[in-house]
């Protein structure tokens, strides 16, 4: 029987499904791409992690003829790999700047620590001068691969001088083959990077050592270093590297808290593309579940044929899932083949930076579970809606109050009648998908507020630099390593007297301990019109005894407004009471959300001012920077001045990340529009019966259409009154959430021109979409549908 009734059903809907099975198979190919690629992507920093053994910190002395063989002895160090402070340039017309990595200070690169995976080629002969390593940016930038040529510029002795201005090198030339790509949590490419980086071997450095750390080797080689006992082994660390040297105010990055800050990014991408992938599944079940319905309920009238034949309810029941199952299954195959196809290009966002293994993946878990719970579906929904089809029914669904409402108010026969076709299934045959439609059409309305309200943070936030602390548009440094090159005073002097500036400051950069933290201090020295940094609590610093912490220095040292944290410099330790919590300058030593600021005294409390590591200065302007800048720069030396500052990297991440949101709406807003037609077409093709005899009693062609457009517009305005606050609410916690992350200053968003906008333009889509319905109301002959009832 089971064989009989499939052959039947192809020969009568063999076209239907086909194209079933292509719906099936697009939707399902969508869903598990999102999926898998979400997956992948929230395992790619600990795959890359597990496979090349990170270094713990990054300790920066920034000390000429620094031992690092006595770091290597102490007995928390598992391994150290160093590398110099230098820098090369590439001879090729699409280099414009330095795209050098590092270069490895001696040969223990590889050893214990960062070891990369290759992505292609091999690791190099860490004897040969002649062989490079590159990043995939730079790959992807420079068009070279494995077996390319480039041609290296190496500085001059004495344009490798830390305190040489920056010049074009002059150097020697350098032909080397590019042998591998690798990547590493070290070696890796940062969001927002279009050049990528370029390691060289360690024999290079050895060959052309005055080259990059000066003719008297005054340069500095710093080192990452992985600790046995991971993080808990930092605070220890410190103390033995302070009594090593003599000095607590060696800057030691936490690796693996930057690591952690990468991983939240990483899964927000991730939960978006998970979102995606939720949204595609909701809309293959509406939309795909609506075409079931119906091939269903045209095989129940031949069922029902059967049935007073002798076909038992069970055996019916049993045979209409049959086509459609097989339909999905055919689907499925063709989704996990397209599925599979799409690894190429997972994941997506960040976690592209990081994924030790691009290319093909099969994530057969999710692939097999994802196929086999399509074809589950079909069958089950097809199943059940064929038992609803055949079963007897009995009365009319339940009523609205709300209809019920406007049926007592007197409205127009047609707007009530609109009303129940929007807000009342209604039971067997002429039962419509109401609820459905109206959460999609919710969903559709919140969805494209939330992600407006997100985009509106982002441009915010990419318009406005003092969210990420940038409330300067001038920055410079005027001394280096204890050398000063410009005297601080009379350079505030000068920029104050500039009629373009309205705050400026100059400031002694230093490091201090707050134990397993590293906390870059500027110690703001007294101006007329001083600058202030952002503040997201509390205030300024404005005693000796007072610290204003970046926000993730304070997260990291546990401390909040109001407690006192305790300091070490070289001058010992004081206690500090944090009177506010906001953002620092970028300094080459820390981001702008690490850090703290103090006052010139407080400063020389913990660290001397002649043994600062940074002397800067920083200007707020009105008007345009760049006259500022030209006017202010006429009185300092060659290679000296201010400059505008660097945005930071977050803010490339962040433009990352805002495409996922707005790429859920458009999905959404798309599923909304399907779901709110297909409701109105099933509507008027449901309801004829009920439509023919209005018609029969007076119902004009107009009114006939007033009842379709009705259902429409309260299908929209569902939509605008619930969607439009929970999409502003849902977009404002998701920039709160990516804020948080980032961080940023975090201003409440508001996208106003698409809250006025939503309404109107949902109510405009859901009546243009009527217009056919309505339009197809008005043709049904009533003679012939009263008979034939």
């Amino acid at each position: 029987m089971t064989r009989l009734w499939l052959r039947l059903e192809w020969r009568r809907r063999g076209r239907s499904a086909v194209v079933l099975a292509l719906l099936i198979a697009f939707a399902l190919a969508t869903v598990l791409t999102a999926v898998a690629g979400a997956r992948r992507g929230l395992s790619a920093y600990e795959r890359l992690s597990a496979a090349t053994r990170p270094s713990t910190i990054t300790v920066l002395p920034n000390q000429p003829g620094f031992d690092w063989d006595r770091v290597r002895a102490l007995p928390m160090v598992e391994a150290v790999t160093t590398f110099a402070v230098a820098g090369f340039s590439l001879d090729d017309p699409a280099a414009s700047a330095d795209v050098s990595a590092f270069p490895p200070g001696d040969d223990h690169i590889f050893e214990g620590t960062e070891e990369p995976v290759v992505l292609a080629g091999r690791l190099y002969d860490k004897t040969r001068v002649d062989e490079v390593l590159i990043s995939p940016a730079f790959s992807r930038h420079f068009g070279r691969g494995v077996g390319d040529q480039v041609t290296l510029r190496l500085p001059s002795p004495e344009e490798a001088r830390p305190d040489s201005a920056p010049v074009p090198f002059t150097g020697p030339q350098v032909r080397a083959t590019v042998v591998g790509i690798i990547r590493s949590p070290w070696y890796v490419d940062p969001a927002g990077s279009s050049r990528g980086g370029l390691l060289v071997t360690p024999a290079l450095f050895a060959a052309y050592e005055k080259n990059f750390v000066g003719p008297d080797r005054e340069g500095y080689v710093n080192a990452l270093v992985r600790l046995r006992g991971g993080t808990g082994q930092i605070e220890p660390f410190k103390r033995d590297l302070a009594a090593l040297t003599g000095r607590p105010d060696i800057d030691v990055w936490n690796n693996v808290a930057e690591g952690d800050r990468l991983r939240r990014l990483i899964a927000f991408e991730s939960v978006c593309l998970l979102l995606f992938g939720l949204a595609a599944f909701v809309a293959a079940v509406v939309l795909i579940g609506q075409s079931v319905a119906r091939y269903t309920a045209a095989a129940a009238g031949s069922l029902k044929t059967l049935h007073a034949l002798g076909l038992t309810p069970g055996q019916a029941v049993r045979l209409v899932p049959g086509l459609p199952a097989s339909s999905a299954a055919a689907g499925s195959l063709v989704a996990v083949a397209v599925a599979l196809a799409a690894s190429w290009w997972t994941p997506v966002g960040t976690a592209s930076l990081v994924e030790p293994a691009p290319g093909f993946d099969a994530d057969v878990p999710v692939l097999g579970a994802g196929a086999a719970l399509a074809v589950l579906l079909v069958a089950a929904g097809s199943a059940a809606s064929g038992w609803l089809a055949l079963r007897p029914t009995r009365g009319p669904g339940p009523r609205s109050s709300l209809v019920a409402a406007a049926a007592r108010l007197g409205l127009p026969v047609p707007v009530v009648v609109g009303a129940r076709f929007a807000l009342e299934r209604g039971r067997g045959p002429d039962a419509l998908p109401v609820r459905p439609a109206l959460v999609s059409a919710v969903v559709g309305v919140l969805g494209v507020v939330a992600a407006f309200t997100f985009a509106n943070g982002v441009q915010d936030a990419g318009s406005h630099p003092e969210r990420y602390g940038q409330n300067y548009q001038l920055i410079g440094f005027l001394g280096f390593g204890g050398q000063m090159f410009a005297d601080p005073a009379a350079t505030l002097r000068a920029v104050g007297a500039d009629p373009g500036v309205t705050a400026g400051a100059t400031a002694t950069v230093g490091v201090a301990q707050a134990g397993a933290t590293s906390i870059t201090l500027f110690g703001l020295h007294d101006a007329a019109r001083p600058w202030r940094p952002v503040v997201t609590q509390g205030r300024a610093a404005e005693g000796p005894g007072e610290v204003m912490l970046a926000v993730s220095s304070a997260r990291r040292a546990g401390v909040g407004v109001g407690d006192v944290l305790t300091l070490t410099g070289p001058r010992g330790g004081h206690g500090f009471r944090v009177v506010g919590v906001g953002f620092v300058p970028t300094g080459p030593h820390n981001d702008y959300d690490e850090g703290g600021v103090v006052t010139a005294a407080g400063y020389e409390r913990l660290l001397p001012p002649d043994g600062f590591k940074f002397l800067m200065a920083f200007a707020a302007v009105s008007g345009d920077p760049g006259a500022v800048m030209a006017r202010v720069n006429a009185g300092f030396s060659d290679g000296m001045g201010l400059f505008p500052p660097e945005p930071p990297v977050q803010l490339a991440q962040m433009t990352g990340v805002e495409p996922l949101p707005l790429a859920l709406a458009v999905f959404l807003g798309l599923l909304a529009l399907g779901a709110v037609a297909h409701a109105l077409v099933t509507a008027v093709r449901r309801r004829r019966h009920e439509m023919a005899v209005l018609r029969a009693c007076g119902m004009t062609r107009r009114q006939a259409r007033v009842v379709v457009l009705t259902q429409a517009s309260i299908l929209a305005l569902t939509g605008i009154v619930a969607g439009v606050p929970l999409g502003l609410l849902v977009g404002r916690a998701l920039w709160g959430v990516v804020a948080d992350t980032m961080p940023f200053f975090y201003r409440p968003p508001l996208a106003l021109v698409a809250l006025l906008l939503i309404g109107p333009l949902t109510l405009l889509a859901a009546n243009l979409l009527a217009v056919w319905p309505a339009r197809l109301s008005t043709r049904t002959r009533v003679g012939h549908v009263l008979r034939t009832e």
